[in-house]
């Protein structure tokens, strides 16, 4: 046994050497088994946890190397691994556990100040500083790290001091300057200078800091450059983050399917590491969703951002628009845009969203003052004397709209004329497509009917294949195309006369009130529109057959939760049907989705199989054929498994 132990010890440290970290970790695992592994050896092994997925055990391995360490005497290596943990709870946003290791690592160090320990120390101290704005403390921390690190020729220090140092002056609007710091940083993580702790972390923050510049064209360069070096990695840990920046890249380019898989694979690679890239992660989800039309799964991505601490707006505001809530919209991005906590670069990620939102409610002037805010900030953050793609673009598109509002269509063709030129330079697809749309608006305006239709026709095709479902109504309403695509419900009591004889006249009136205004409710919070009440029901319209479907199953789940609630059938069915002038609708989509209501049961969700063809995240029945009253073909159909 003891040999077995040394054979491991000595495999796991040759390991360690090469990286190997999946090796690493189970040798000096093995080896462990009798509890007399080193100082080193422990901090091995727990660097081998943390890149493998098993953040708790690599935590109590560093506790343990860090008491090692103190017991050996050893208080500079201590120190380290102190700072090390501290970064860790951060990370998990438990920042009191993360406050007390820092100060663990000061009093270890004593009065020795010109160490490269007190490098990583006051690394550590610039990164708080920055995430809470403080960009004067953070500077002179950065510049006390990359001192120490050049000194003691620690090439990970430095490298990660100035990546920061960039970060901090690309935040002051110096932005040549920050972007020079940030390739110079990120050139050594590519060279393979850098151990991959440092490597993942330049990678990050660069990549982080060209985005929110909306510099995508550099973005997108390091985005790649990272991603091969994640891809190198069968590791847990940074790769999750790196596929953040990919989903975020590839949502820009239009490949919204495979970018909503990686954000989703991303989360789950980096939950245990670190709330706050998490967050992001689910709030690029949400982002997928909104524009999918997937209320209720954006609503749930918003959801998670917030309980993991990162805020969900503008996404959530402009969520509210689109389910019509208008007033929730504004109040939402008013108050956001009040407070005094964003850096320039924040406000501009919120702006163009509060121009949008305050034409939907009349308010011209303020849309204006928030493009005027966007314009100035665009100008301050020039790199090489022009704006930044990303922000030249929305700038372009804000003024477009405001045009519009204002019947200026010869300037708004002009500046809608620029913003899709530019947008399709970036090689965004989405925005080029509501630049086209937009600019169809300007030309029809102007007259030209012509150019007006050929844009819509552009728009509309984009918008198809993105699965941009709103935007693909709005660009065929415009075209004058009258049969519409929705989902629609209708939901019904089942024995309601009986419940009247079993209830009395006064306790149903109580029920009755109860269940409209909760399946109104949960209806309108699924994205959808109650279109009128049909007796003890609703017949309500979605933009897509998920929202339908997760509004029917919510409904049922409600009432499942209330013992005295009636029970409630539920048909769904995705076809065409055109708009009357009451806001009501007809058609044969509206009248297959009341047949398939009448046949199913209590408690049942009935729903065409061709609406969900696209799949659903419930399970169904197997499919059955019914012959539907006034359709001559029989209609296959599936219930959802809602419990």
């Amino acid at each position: 046994m003891t040999q077995v132990i040394d054979d491991s010890l000595e495999a796991g440290r040759e390991a360690a050497r090469r990286h190997a970290w999946r090796d690493v970790y189970e040798l000096l695992r093995q080896a462990d088994k009798d509890g007399e592994l080193t100082g080193d050896d422990l901090q091995n092994l727990a660097e081998a946890a943390w890149w493998t997925g098993h953040l708790e055990e690599a935590i109590a391995l560093r506790e343990r190397a860090y008491a090692a360490f103190v017991e050996a005497g050893d208080t500079r290596r201590a120190a380290m691994l102190a700072v090390m943990m501290s970064m860790d709870h951060a990370a998990r946003a438990a920042m009191s556990v993360s406050s007390g290791w820092l100060a663990r690592a000061e009093r270890l160090l004593g009065n020795e100040t010109e160490i490269v320990e007190r490098g990583h120390l006051a690394l550590a101290r610039g990164m708080y500083a920055l995430d809470m704005g403080e960009l004067d403390t953070a500077s002179v921390e950065f510049g006390r790290a990359q001192e120490l690190g050049a000194r003691f020729r620690d090439r990970d220090l430095e490298a990660m001091a100035l990546v920061f140092k960039g970060t901090v002056l690309v935040s002051r609007g110096e932005v040549t300057e920050g972007l020079a710091l940030l390739d110079e940083a990120t050139a050594a993580a590519v060279s393979g200078e850098l151990q991959p702790l440092a490597t993942g972390m330049v990678y990050c923050v660069t990549v982080h800091s060209c985005q929110t510049l909306g510099d995508c064209g550099r973005a997108a360069e390091w985005t790649e450059a990272a991603n091969r070096w994640c891809d190198r990695l069968d590791l847990s840990g940074f790769p999750g983050a790196c596929r953040i920046h990919r989903a975020e890249i590839m949502r820009l380019r239009g490949e919204w399917s495979e970018a909503a898989e990686q954000a989703i694979q991303a989360c789950e690679e980096v939950y245990e590491y670190n709330r706050f890239v998490t967050a992001a992660g689910f709030y690029e989800i949400g982002e997928i969703r909104r524009r999918q039309g997937d209320f209720a799964a954006a609503e749930e991505a918003y959801r998670k951002t917030n309980e993991l601490g990162r805020n969900p707006q503008p996404g959530l505001a402009l969520l509210r628009l689109a389910q019509g809530k208008v007033d929730a919209a504004s109040t939402a991005i008013k108050r956001e845009l009040a407070g005094e906590s964003f850096d320039p670069l924040g406000r501009a990620r919120r702006l163009p969203a509060q121009v949008e939102i305050a034409l939907a409610t009349g308010e011209i002037r303020r849309a204006r003052e928030a493009a005027d805010e966007l314009e100035r900030i665009a100008d301050e953050y020039r790199v090489g004397g022009r704006r930044t793609p990303a922000l030249e673009g929305t700038v372009q598109l804000a003024w477009g709209q405001i045009r519009l509002a204002e019947h200026d269509w010869e300037d708004a063709a002009t500046v809608l004329h620029s913003a899709r030129t530019t947008w399709d330079r970036v090689g965004a697809p989405y925005e080029t497509a509501q630049a086209r749309m937009l600019l169809g608006l300007a030309y029809r305006g102007e007259g030209d009917e012509d150019g007006a239709r050929e844009e819509f026709k552009a728009a509309k095709a984009t918008f198809e294949r993105l699965g941009a479902v709103l935007d693909l109504q709005r660009a065929a309403e415009l075209l004058g195309e009258a049969a519409a695509h929705r989902t629609f419900m209708f939901t019904d009591i089942v024995d309601s006369t009986k419940l009247v004889e079993v209830l009395g006249e006064e306790k149903w009136r109580k029920l009755l009130t109860w269940h409209d205004r909760r399946l109104r409710e949960l209806i309108e919070e699924a994205g959808g529109e109650v279109i009128k009440q049909t007796g003890d029901g609703y017949f309500a319209a979605f933009q897509t057959s998920p929202a339908a479907i997760e509004a029917a199953t919510g409904i049922l789940r409600a009432l499942d939760e209330e013992p005295l609630a009636p029970d409630v059938r539920i048909g769904v069915h995705t076809g065409g049907a055109f708009q009357k002038d009451d806001d009501d609708f007809a058609g044969q989509g509206v009248h297959m989705a009341a047949r398939i209501g009448a046949l199913a049961g209590g408690g049942e969700i009935l729903v065409s199989r061709e609406s969900v063809d696209g799949g659903s995240r419930f399970s169904l029945s197997e499919p059955r054929a019914e012959k539907l009253k006034g359709f001559d073909d029989p209609v296959e159909l599936v219930a959802v498994k809602w419990r």
